[in-house]
C-alpha cells in the first residue's frame, strides 16, 4: 500500500531522525495519524538501525501489540514484516524485535539486564510507570530513541508530570495531534466521530487535554436510555457475567441487533444474587443451574465471562454451556465503548433491570486513585456494568478488527 504523508507527519519524523532525541512521544486526539506517523518514524529508525542492542516493541499486553503495531506495520510493509505470535518476535526487515506487553508492575522484570537501542511503545499511557522507567533505563547504547504514541490522559499521569511537563530539561522532542490534522479521512467521518464523544472522553479524546476524571463516570445518563420494551427486534443475544464468591454475582441477558452497519443493543433482564445480603453462598454448580434458567431454553449466540473466573467457566463447560467465550476485560476503554454506546442512541436498559440502572447512577471515578494519575472506577457497586461491558466492548473490539480493512487508508 501506498500514501501521501501530509506536512504535520514529513515534519514530524524528519525531526524524530535528525534530532535522535533520546523520548519521543506522538501524542493528541484518536484518529489524528499518530499511529501512522510513529510507525513510519519507526521503521526508518529500525532500518537504518546497526547497533548491537536489542530492538523492543512494548504496549499494554501481546494483543494491543499485534492490533495497534503489527496490523498497521503489515499493511505498510506487506511481506518485508512478519510476527511470530508464540515466540514475541516481530521482524521488520528481517531485523528481530521481542514484542513485550507491560500491564502490571511485575513487567519491569521482563526486561531486566536489557541493553537496548531502540523502542516503539504503543499507547504509553496505559503501561506502568515502573516499566516506563526501566525501559528508559535500558535505552544505553549511543543515539538510542524510544519513540511512542497516546491519547491524553490525567494531568497527574507520570508522562505528563514527569516528562512532558519537564521537556525543557530532558532529551525529549514531544509532538501533539488533532483529529482535524488527519488529512486522510473524511469531514463527514470527522464531524460524526466528534458526536461519540462526550464530557471527560470529548475533552481527551478529541480536544487533546490532559484533564481529571470527575464525579460520575455516566454523568449523562438519564431515563431517555430506560425502555419498557426491546426497541426493535433482536437478530442475536448474548449473555454477560460478573463472577464472585464473595461480592454479588451478575448475568445479563443483551438483545442485539445489526443497524446499518451498526449494532444495536439492548439490557432485556438481569439476575442478581448478593450472598451478603442473602446469607447464603451459592456454588458454582448453583449459578450454572441458575443461568440455565435464565437463559430459559433461548438460543443464546455468545456468553461472555472474565477469563479470570477459571473455575466457573470450568463449570459452565462441563455443563455444556459451549457458547462461552473470554471476554475483554479493558476497564478503561469498555467504559469509553459503552459510553459511546450510550451517546450514540445504540444501548438502553430494560426497565426492570433494577440494579443495573442503581449502579449506572452510582458509578463513580475513584478519586484517591486520580491523585496518583490513574483513573479507575470505586469498586463498589460495579457488578451489572462489568458484566455488561465484558459483552460490549468485547463486540465492538471485534467488530472493528473484522471491518479492519474498510476503515483503513
Amino acid at each position: 500500500m501506498s500514501f501521501q504523508l501530509s506536512n504535520l507527519q514529513r515534519k514530524t519524523i524528519k525531526r524524530i531522525l535528525d534530532e535522535k532525541k533520546r523520548i519521543n512521544p506522538l501524542w493528541g486526539s484518536v484518529r489524528s495519524s499518530k499511529t501512522w506517523c510513529s510507525l513510519v518514524a519507526w521503521i526508518l529508525f529500525v532500518g537504518k538501525y546497526k547497533g548491537k542492542g536489542e530492538l523492543l516493541c512494548c504496549g499494554n499486553t501481546e494483543r494491543t501489540i499485534e492490533r495497534n503495531v503489527y496490523n498497521p506495520l503489515r499493511i505498510l510493509l506487506g511481506n518485508n514484516c512478519n510476527y511470530i505470535k508464540n515466540r514475541g518476535e516481530l521482524y521488520i526487515f528481517d531485523k528481530k524485535i521481542y514484542c513485550i506487553g507491560a500491564s502490571d508492575e511485575r513487567s519491569q522484570d521482563k526486561i531486566k539486564g536489557v541493553t537496548a537501542g531502540g523502542a516503539y511503545v504503543d499507547e504509553i499511557t496505559t503501561i506502568p510507570e515502573s516499566f516506563f522507567t526501566m525501559l528508559l533505563s535500558r535505552l544505553s547504547e549511543d543515539d538510542a530513541q524510544l519513540i511512542g504514541t497516546t491519547n491524553t490522559d490525567s494531568p497527574y499521569h507520570y508522562l505528563k508530570a514527569n516528562y512532558l511537563d519537564r521537556k525543557d530539561t530532558l532529551d525529549l522532542l514531544d509532538f501533539k495531534f488533532l483529529l482535524d490534522d488527519n488529512p486522510f479521512i473524511s469531514k463527514k467521518y470527522k464531524v460524526e466521530i466528534k458526536k461519540e464523544y462526550i464530557g471527560l472522553w470529548y475533552k481527551r479524546f478529541i480536544l487533546a487535554e490532559w484533564c481529571v476524571a470527575e464525579g460520575s463516570i455516566y454523568d449523562f445518563f438519564d431515563d431517555k436510555y430506560v425502555k419498557d420494551k426491546c426497541p426493535f427486534e433482536p437478530d442475536q443475544k448474548f449473555i454477560g457475567i460478573d463472577y464472585a464468591t464473595g461480592n454479588p454475582t451478575a448475568f445479563l441477558l443483551i438483545y442485539s441487533k445489526l443497524i446499518n452497519g451498526k449494532r444495536y443493543y439492548h439490557i432485556e433482564r438481569e439476575y442478581y444474587w448478593d450472598s451478603k445480603k442473602k446469607q447464603r453462598q451459592k456454588t458454582d454448580s448453583d449459578y450454572s443451574s441458575d443461568l440455565k434458567d435464565f437463559i430459559n431454553g433461548k438460543k443464546i449466540d455468545g456468553i461472555y465471562l472474565d477469563p479470570s473466573a477459571a473455575s466457573f467457566a470450568l463449570q459452565l463447560k462441563r455443563d455444556g454451556f459451549y457458547q462461552l467465550k473470554d471476554a475483554i476485560n479493558d476497564v478503561i476503554d469498555g467504559i469509553r465503548t459503552v459510553a459511546t454506546l450510550y451517546v450514540t442512541g445504540r444501548l438502553t436498559i430494560g426497565e426492570k433491570c433494577e440494579n443495573y440502572l442503581k449502579e449506572t447512577y452510582s458509578y463513580f471515578w475513584d478519586t484517591t486513585a486520580q491523585k496518583q494519575g490513574i483513573d479507575k472506577p470505586k469498586k463498589v457497586n460495579d457488578h451489572t456494568q462489568d458484566a455488561g461491558r465484558y459483552v460490549f466492548h468485547t463486540l465492538e473490539i471485534k467488530k472493528i478488527l473484522l471491518t479492519e480493512d474498510s476503515t483503513r487508508w
